[in-house]
């Protein structure tokens, strides 16, 4: 480096100063500012994600254990192995899919809400196409190259998503109802037309169960939540008295003497009862089931929780339970913990959604609630039921990850003495 010097004759000196020399300090920053880095990508998580995570885990796990026993009681012209490798494809595709889901930020999660629940609603529509299927008089399935799929299983989550947006943008108007019933109610009377159009009230119910887990955990006023509370009531009374199928089944299960209609509408609640009552306290051993010989429909499906019943007794009933309440009790730790609003929206409605379904699947086992259709989270056969559950839980981890370290406030000075460190000493006198 060339340094100009001017002298007191005027003459101009030209100097060469030295290069700056390395301090041995530098290469110990250098390496400081490596660890730091690296330890903020591999920074320690939340309890409330690895609670979630362990919760999911086992739970998808212990649902291909079950897939593969109930559907094991085929003729010998089927690979008996064919529909748990199915569930096992999506299983594959979803849990790596939850982890990378687990790292997208907010502002991902707030720009997808809008185009999430645009396409869960197009895609949903495809079941009144020559590509949809009816069963048992639902029309809410598709056959896509010979793959079947549920779309209103993504309405769950994009209806999650939208309602945490929305309602977060109108955090301060809240107080007003006319803010909180536009646009909210005009858009999800769409949504759950695509889905009654199919006639599947089960699902209609889970979807109604998300926007009352979003508006409760939003903060609206009680009259302002009470209200569409009611509404939901009278729309599912409403669907189920003008559908003779729907009558039918209800009145099938507020009968008494439900033996006498075995042949009929209580075949399967009855048989689902049977299987429970079977298993005991240990069970008759994993594998040996007897009601999915043909004796119980949709063994692996909505009932798959009479097999866990039958085969591992009430112990494995009571560790299924405790699964799920683990995963719940993580993610209303996230509810509590979170000072974002749209986090606690949004982790509460996927919350709502995903243990509430699984409550009433083990009622509807139980014979507590009829015969509605709702397959048992993580567990019942279903890769789009199975893709759509781990995707939310990715969206919930994403929101773990939010949380502020526990650490760094059991660190942090209290308030009062953070206080006083803040506001200066005026002079005495």
């Amino acid at each position: 480096m060339e340094i100009l010097d001017r002298t007191t004759e005027g003459t101009r000196v030209t100097t060469t100063a030295p290069p700056p020399r390395q301090t041995p300090d530098e290469p110990e920053r250098a390496g400081l500012a490596a660890r730091v880095s690296l330890g903020r990508a591999f920074r320690p998580v939340p309890s409330e994600f690895l609670l979630i995570t362990s919760a999911a885990l086992l739970l998808t796990g212990f649902g291909l254990v079950m897939v593969l026993s109930a559907t094991s009681a085929l003729d010998g012209a089927q690979n008996p192995f064919d529909h748990v490798l199915k569930q096992g494809v999506f299983a594959v595709i979803g849990i790596p899919l939850m982890f990378v889901l687990s790292r997208a930020p907010l502002r991902f999660w707030k720009r997808m809400a809008w185009p999430a629940l645009i396409f869960a609603t197009l895609f949903q529509l495809l079941v009144f196409t020559p590509l949809g299927i009816s069963a048992n008089g639902n029309r809410n399935w598709i056959n896509l190259a010979g793959i079947q799929a549920q779309p209103a299983e993504f309405l769950k989550l994009a209806l999650a998503l939208w309602l945490g947006y929305v309602l977060y943008r109108k955090q301060t108007l809240l107080g007003d109802w006319r803010h909180v019933f536009i646009p909210i109610v005009p858009v999800f009377a769409l949504v759950v037309a695509t889905v009654m159009g199919g006639k599947d009230l089960g699902t209609t119910m889970i979807l109604v169960l998300v926007l009352l887990g979003a508006l409760f955990f939003s903060g609206v006023k009680l009259r302002i939540f009470v209200l569409p509370a009611l509404a939901a009531v009278g729309a599912i009374a409403l669907f189920a008295i003008t559908s003779a199928d729907r009558m039918r089944r209800i009145m099938s299960f507020l009968d008494q003497d439900c033996i006498a209609n075995y042949l009929g509408d209580c075949y399967q609640p009855l048989h689902g009862i049977w299987g429970l009552a079977a298993g005991g306290i240990f069970g008759v051993g994993l594998g040996n089931s007897a009601e999915k010989y043909d004796w119980l429909p949709a063994a692996a499906n909505d009932y798959i929780f009479a097999i866990v019943g039958e085969e591992l007794g009430l112990i494995g009933c009571i560790v299924v339970l405790l699964l799920f309440g683990l995963f719940a009790v993580g993610a209303f730790h996230i509810i509590r913990r979170t000072d974002d609003p749209f986090v606690r929206i949004v982790a509460g409605g996927i919350t709502i959604w995903i243990v509430g379904q699984a409550m009433i699947n083990v009622a509807v086992v139980l014979r507590v609630f009829p015969v509605l259709g709702v397959p048992l989270p993580f567990m019942s056969q279903g890769g789009t039921s199975l893709l759509s559950v781990l995707i939310g839980c990715g969206v919930l981890l994403s929101c773990a990850r939010t949380l502020p370290d526990r650490r760094a406030v059991s660190e942090a000075p209290p308030r009062a003495a953070r206080r006083a460190a803040a506001s200066p000493r005026r002079p005495r006198g």
